[in-house]
């Protein structure tokens, strides 16, 4: 799916970001506050940010924050978000995370959440990122990962099922290697599990997409089955936190 595509499926779903649960209210939203422990004079650059959770949950503890994205409508809600929250060091504006319009070290800290699996090319993300970096900055990205093999390509297909602008979710040693890949020394890593409640994550389908999921999971077998973990109304996806360090 292109940039252009994605941004048009976004847009028209916009509003129901300020309110999803896994956006704005996951577990990992909290701990990576708690893992980063961001510092009163930094910066933050916040990457594919929706309606602005993680950068409206970082703001209070930094100097400033600039909450990014490509989609119109979703930085409207967060500009929109910011006022009503009263948070003056949140700039809103647009940004390509494969082409991040900002000179090299800019940012203490640059995040992405529940995101890079939309884009086209994770790597040259984490490049963009680290560049952006100065040294010694960090780098936190919160992201679905699956397990390796055919089983992670039964999830990713799950996955894309639903929402044709998912392209893949990476293996948590995926994600290390591309971060290597990128000159990030590994700070922090772990997966956290998350439940989905299959009823709120389908009610923008029709019913005949609903019954084509639902029997993707009911049909499930082997490792993909004991990762999803249906229980015939929820089911579970894991959550990879990733912490890098740009070298001195």
């Amino acid at each position: 799916m292109s940039k252009s595509q994605i941004k048009k499926q976004f847009g028209a779903n916009a509003a129901h970001y300020v309110n999803s649960r896994p956006h704005a209210k996951g577990a990992s939203l909290e701990r990576l506050v708690a893992l980063v422990q961001p510092q009163a004079d930094w910066r933050v650059l916040d990457i594919a940010t929706a309606a602005g959770h993680t950068a409206f949950t970082f703001a209070p503890h930094v100097a400033q924050v600039w909450a990014t994205d490509i989609t119109p409508q979703m930085l409207a809600i967060a500009k929109e978000r910011a006022a009503e929250l009263g948070l003056g060091n949140v700039t809103v504006e647009t940004a390509d995370a494969e082409a991040l319009p900002y000179d090299d070290a800019s940012f203490d800290l640059v995040t992405c959440r529940i995101a890079p699996h939309h884009f086209g090319d994770v790597g040259l993300f984490v490049r963009e990122a680290a560049r952006v970096l100065r040294p010694g900055g960090l780098l936190a990205v919160v992201d679905n990962v699956v397990p390796i093999g055919a089983p992670g390509d039964y999830v990713n297909a799950f996955e894309k099922l639903r929402d044709p602008s998912h392209g893949r979710c990476l293996t948590l040693d995926e994600w290390l290697a591309t971060f290597k890949s990128a000159g990030l020394a590994i700070y922090h890593h772990e997966v956290m599990d998350k439940r989905i409640e299959f009823a709120s994550w389908v009610k923008r389908h029709e019913p005949t997409m609903q019954k084509y999921l639902r029997a993707m999971l009911a049909e499930i077998q082997g490792v993909a089955a004991e990762f999803l973990d249906w229980d015939g109304a929820s089911f579970r996806l894991q959550e990879g936190i990733v912490v890098g360090k740009r070298p001195y």
